[in-house]
């Protein structure tokens, strides 16, 4: 019996629902996919990825548009990565897919010098590939696996070390304007994706065939979220909950706010409105102490 065909436990199945009714809302909410949609789910092996095209595969079924998937995952040659994982699982389940092969991790290996990670290089090559594929093949839209806890981490990411009021969109237009990413799993916790990829019991392939260090930053603000969702539950949450609520007069960027338009609007209040009598308003004022 293959993975695919196990079948769920009780709670599982509450688990999975959750997973579909959040990355639901998300699709729905950033209007993610449209009626003939040819989306590209991009596959790496990763419990995050696995967990995107479960969802998509159960919410195809039910979705009141009909839209096309295709998995794709990208062989870049790493030593010891396991070629027959992938495809033996994606005939399990059923989906169509392509294994793009390409040696991006030999052109990383010259070009970055020995004891820096590799992890930016190799996302740039990988994203390149990805996008030639996509536009080749007719894709509509690009679907990854990044979930909450990446959008907020990638918030603090740029705040602490890029000066920046930044993180992760649910849907996006790359930089040459050709391909629509999408994030189906924006609303959806990384300890529940976790969860249901143990109890998929999904064949995951390690990220660290190639001997990359994790990226220090990114491992630190992710322990800080970490402790911070322990000693607050919930903060996680809240934090996600204020990236979807901007309130641009209250920052400091006059790109996104009109400061320079509040004297015009000041003056028309005032000219509109009766004439304030300062005695009366003190007066009308709470005693202190």
């Amino acid at each position: 019996m293959t993975v695919a065909h196990i079948k769920p436990s009780r709670t599982l199945q509450r688990l999975g629902a959750r997973l579909r009714g959040a990355a639901g809302k998300a699709i729905a909410d950033y209007q993610m996919i449209s009626a003939g949609d040819r989306v590209m789910v991009c596959l790496s092996g990763g419990k995050d990825s696995y967990a995107l095209l479960d969802v998509l595969l159960s919410l195809q079924r039910s979705a009141p548009v009909d839209f096309e998937l295709l998995a794709v995952n990208l062989d870049q040659k790493q030593p010891g990565f396991p070629a027959d994982v992938l495809p033996r699982y994606l005939d399990g389940v059923g989906v169509p897919y392509r294994i793009i092969e390409q040696d991006t991790y030999g052109v990383v290996r010259r070009i970055v010098p020995e004891g820096r990670t590799l992890c930016g290089l190799c996302s740039r090559l990988r994203r390149g590939a990805l996008y030639r594929f996509a536009s080749v093949h007719g894709i509509s839209k690009i679907a990854l696996g990044h979930h909450r806890d990446d959008i907020v981490e990638t918030l603090f990411l740029n705040l602490f070390f890029g000066g920046r009021l930044k993180a992760m969109a649910p849907k996006l237009l790359s930089d040459d304007g050709r391909h629509i990413v999408i994030r189906p799993l924006a609303y959806v916790a990384e300890a529940d994706i976790a969860r249901y990829a143990r109890g998929r019991r999904f064949p995951l392939i390690p990220c660290k065939l190639c001997g990359s260090q994790d990226n220090l930053q990114r491992r630190a603000v992710k322990q800080m979220l970490a402790d911070w969702e322990r000693a607050f539950p919930g903060r996680t949450e809240s934090i996600f909950s204020a990236i979807r609520n901007l309130e641009p007069a209250h920052l400091a960027d006059p790109r996104h706010f009109d400061f320079a338009a509040l004297e015009g609007r000041r003056v028309a209040v005032m000219t509109e409105g009766e004439e304030i009598d300062l005695a009366e308003e003190l007066a009308a004022l709470p005693a202190l102490g």
